[in-house]
């Protein structure tokens, strides 16, 4: 039976829930994963259970620890806390160093990867997520390593380097690390594809990537209505590929530095153009039609300057001929707008990353380990979101 489809409106009851019960009920949602770990020694270090390492790296998370110290030491005082990772209570906590060595053999495989898929999927299944609306965007990741000036940075695409963009009040904020480009389904604020890039990668070239690992991941191989993002994603490709090749819109504001002259008998924002110079109405869909019929001008040269019906002069638009420039519903309409403000998700979901899993909070170096704390951070997340409408559900049942 499906979870109720509820919004994410009871989350914050599961933040003020004790550090043990929060984290032992997103255990509980995890455990229907397999966790299967394709390294040589399955069982870890000095045969620790491999999985009570893959569970104490989300208690991190979950329980915003810190770091590795920080972990062994509720490990050592907390034998609830211990006993939910999954460790031996009659066994020794591992030391630092073997954390620090499984760690650096889980950031070299795909498992958590899978995981991460995985977590999604189920929440498909459960309805959580629908993807009918995905929002993209992109945050600053700062390097826990010495920053080095940018001649001296021998790019592979994998290295920290210097980035630059403007926060919402308009102000330049540069940084020495990475950039992590998220998808988030519009509805659910769970986010279903990740990328990590030096921060000197474009927000709008990564895009497509996001779509395309979306859709990759995917079993139900349903399509996305919209696809919402910045002005800073207004680049023609982007239209195009959402809407060739995946049937979808691109629902993005138009970058003024992008601007070239309109097709004539438009303006900027795709409104056909009478021959009187009056902006069209828009009528749904693709449709515009005469404003002097419609009351909206007072046209010195009536409607059958452009018409003799009495409805008045119809112009249909189609996409497929500017995708950029052409979409359904209108740009700037109370629909686009609608659609548009769905956006936000992407920042609650940047906002819940970073307050309450531990995106910010890491000491490690080196794209592979930053990417693989990512990871947990979103598998945290994504499952907190699985337990919330769970709660839920057994909440609207009793």
């Amino acid at each position: 039976m499906k979870f109720l489809q509820k919004p994410l409106y009871s989350f914050e009851e599961l933040l003020e829930l004790e550090p043990n019960d929060k984290l032992n009920e997103i255990i509980l949602t995890l455990d229907y994963i397999q966790i299967k770990d394709n390294t040589r020694n399955r069982r870890g270090p000095k045969g620790y259970a491999r999985f009570a390492f893959y569970r104490a790296f989300l208690a991190m998370k979950i329980c915003s620890i810190p770091t590795v110290v920080s972990l062994r030491e509720r490990l050592l005082s907390d034998l609830k806390f211990k006993y939910i990772c999954g460790f031996d209570l009659n066994r020794p906590v591992p030391s630092e160093a073997t954390f620090s060595r499984v760690f650096s053999s889980i950031a070299i495989n795909d498992t958590l990867e899978k995981i991460f898929a995985d977590c999604i999927e189920k929440a498909r299944e459960l309805g959580i997520i629908d993807s009918e609306i995905i929002a993209i965007d992109a945050t600053n990741i700062k390097a826990y390593e010495t920053k080095q000036p940018k001649k001296d940075i021998n790019q592979d695409g994998k290295k920290a380097d210097w980035g630059a963009k403007r926060d919402s009040n308009g102000n330049q904020l540069t940084w020495f690390g990475y950039k992590l480009h998220i998808a988030v389904d519009a509805k659910s604020e769970c986010p279903i594809a990740i990328e990590l890039t030096p921060a000197s990668t474009a927000d709008g070239d990564m895009a497509i990537p996001l779509i395309e690992k979306d859709y990759h991941n995917r079993k139900d191989r349903l399509k996305a209505k919209y696809f919402v993002m910045d002005s800073g994603y207004d680049q023609s490709k982007n239209y195009k590929t959402v809407q060739e090749k995946y049937g979808g819109q691109a629902i993005i504001p138009l970058n003024p530095r992008n601007e070239k002259q309109p097709p004539a008998g438009y303006d900027f924002n795709g409104t056909p153009i009478c021959s009187a110079g009056y902006k069209m109405v828009y009528w749904g869909g693709n449709k515009f039609r005469c404003p002097h019929i419609l009351g909206k001008v007072d046209c010195p040269f009536g409607s059958n300057w452009c018409s003799s019906s009495d409805y008045g002069m119809v112009v249909k638009t189609k996409i497929k001929d500017d995708p950029r420039r052409f979409c359904n519903p209108h740009r700037d309409t109370k629909g686009w707008k609608e659609i548009y403000n769905k956006r936000t998700a992407v920042e609650r979901t940047f906002g819940r990353l970073k307050e309450h899993f531990g995106l910010n909070n890491f000491k490690v170096q080196g794209f592979k380990k930053v990417y693989a704390h990512i990871l947990l951070s979103c598998i945290a997340l994504v499952a907190a979101n699985i337990t919330v409408n769970h709660r839920t559900c057994k909440q609207e049942v009793a």
